[in-house]
């Protein structure tokens, strides 16, 4: 194990702002060669050279260069003191349940990815800690809720996919009044828009995958903490499980986070654009944009983040609707995921969240003609020629 303090005094960089940040990362620049491409250490041990060898490098399911820079920047962006980069954003989550024991309590967001919810159902469960799904964006609802034995509280802000607000550095002071940790799924703005730690929170978690790497193309999850001691009951866990990413995906997330900024700005401009076009549509019955002032939840996101990101969900009239929709998409792929360079469209009810429970689906309003849009970097202009095409059908038609 390489020694806990040298992983967290290392170079904050606290001078630059957030976008030189992404690009120049922890160390940036390989010290021992000078290259600008970090390396990707694809090993899976290291050599001591004594008994009393203290370069901390030892195996690479504990600790591995490529992953450490990783991990590194991601302290940086999000303002933390350890973070742990694994192989899946519910890998993520799962690291972070960890800390949960039998008999403890748990509350979290009603309205929450689905393998969020199944892990809650099918493993916590069964394994003795009780739970709440509460709409957290309601913090009497929130109040009423907490019992002797509440020990987390697990915030979706915005949640996926009908977008509700939760206010961080309210839930952060509640919980921390009873002795919970809160923890913030930041998938959706990132630490460019939003940084949950700042305002109270104890962990965040992403899938990496989505906006950090931002080219659908690795499979990533990070926990940053803002609490030390927390990061040492994790690090445990970490070799435990033997979830830590490996040398080449770290390296594919760091390449993507240096155009974090870059991204994230386009992302937005572009899902104001194509949300103020869909909310002005025959066939769109409501708009779920966090952007919009009308958005009940407006003040609390102008106030805890620097911007809406790119995410938006949208209801239509009728089940046609949504077929011609994903069936007629020329430029946005209908498929999985989010976060990336191009637009993804998905149907939550049959992909995204299949593993919630139909009444509880019905009562959230994912509906089946509830679409998820994941607006991308491309041309507004083109998206929403997209989307009026076939919604609407070619003009001549």
């Amino acid at each position: 194990m390489k020694d806990s303090k040298d992983y967290k005094n290392f170079n904050r960089k606290e001078n630059l702002k957030f976008a030189s940040k992404v690009v120049h990362g922890a160390q940036g620049v390989d010290p021992e060669t000078g290259s600008l491409s970090y390396p990707i250490y694809q090993t899976a041990t290291f050599q001591h050279k004594s008994i009393e060898d203290k370069s901390g490098y030892n195996y690479a399911r504990c600790i591995n260069p490529t992953r450490e820079e990783l991990e590194k920047t991601m302290c940086i962006l999000e303002e933390g003191t350890r973070a742990f980069a694994v192989n899946s954003g519910m890998a993520a989550i799962t690291l972070v349940f960890s800390l949960l024991k039998p008999g403890d309590h748990l509350i979290m967001s009603d309205d929450i990815y689905g393998g969020t919810f199944r892990e809650v159902n099918e493993v916590l469960s069964v394994n003795g800690i009780e739970h709440d799904s509460l709409d957290l964006s309601n913090l009497d609802q929130l109040k009423r809720a907490i019992k002797k034995n509440t020990k987390m509280i697990f915030v979706e802000t915005p949640t996926n996919p009908m977008m509700k607000v939760a206010d961080i550095e309210a839930i952060a002071k509640i919980g921390h009044e009873i002795g919970a940790l809160v923890v913030v799924d930041n998938t959706f703005l990132t630490p460019y828009f939003q940084k949950p730690l700042t305002l109270g929170a104890d962990i965040v978690v992403h899938s990496g995958t989505k906006y950090l790497a931002g080219h659908n193309d690795v499979l990533a999850g990070i926990v940053v903490v803002k609490d030390s001691k927390i990061g040492e009951k994790l690090e445990i866990q970490m070799y435990i499980y033997g979830a830590g990413l490996g040398p080449m995906d770290s390296w594919i997330m760091l390449r993507g986070i240096k155009t974090l900024a870059l991204r994230m700005d386009r992302h937005a401009e572009n899902a104001l654009k194509v949300a103020t076009w869909l909310r002005n549509q025959p066939k769109v019955e409501k708009v779920y944009y966090v952007g919009f002032e009308d958005h009940k939840d407006y003040e609390v996101t102008k106030k805890q983040t620097t911007g809406f990101g790119g995410m938006i969900s949208f209801r239509v009239d009728s089940t046609k609707t949504v077929n011609d929709i994903l069936t007629r998409l020329k430029l946005i792929i209908f498929a999985e995921s989010l976060g990336g360079v191009e637009s993804l469209i998905t149907h939550p009810v049959s992909r995204t969240h299949t593993e919630i429970l139909e009444e509880i689906r019905e009562a959230l309003g994912i509906t089946d003609t509830l679409l998820r849009l994941s607006v991308g970097i491309e041309d507004a202009d083109d998206i929403i020629a997209d989307l009026d095409q076939a919604m609407n059908g070619e003009k001549g038609e």
